[in-house]
């Protein structure tokens, strides 16, 4: 079996990183290059999941401050609005006084 350092399609960079310039499904030298290959391939995945990860714990407090500063302004909003409901319900209220309502309502 022909080891990975003296393959044609390894390469490892300076840092210490090892990746393969071969193409699995037309220049494959061995099978064990293909359990390789996947090796290589679910560790770069995971190191982009892990690169993901920490951008949103960077992310996370900032996005905190922008919830809770959205919910401040929408409550302001809330509030600004308020007089608006109060007088409606107020106004309806008074369209219809209780004195003319019939007595007799059937119960169901």
């Amino acid at each position: 079996m022909i080891q990975c350092k003296d393959c044609e399609f390894f390469r490892r960079s300076e840092g210490g990183q090892i990746s393969f310039a071969c193409d699995p499904f037309t220049n494959i030298k061995e099978a064990d290059c293909l359990l390789k290959w996947q090796l290589i391939k679910t560790n770069q995945m995971v190191a982009a999941y892990q690169a993901t990860l920490e951008y949103y714990h960077k992310l996370a407090p900032m996005q905190e401050k922008m919830f809770k500063v959205m919910e401040r302004e929408l409550d302001d909003m809330n509030e600004a609005e308020k007089w608006k409901v109060d007088d409606e319900d107020e106004n309806e209220n008074e369209d219809e006084p209780t004195e003319n309502w019939p007595s007799d309502l059937p119960s169901f």
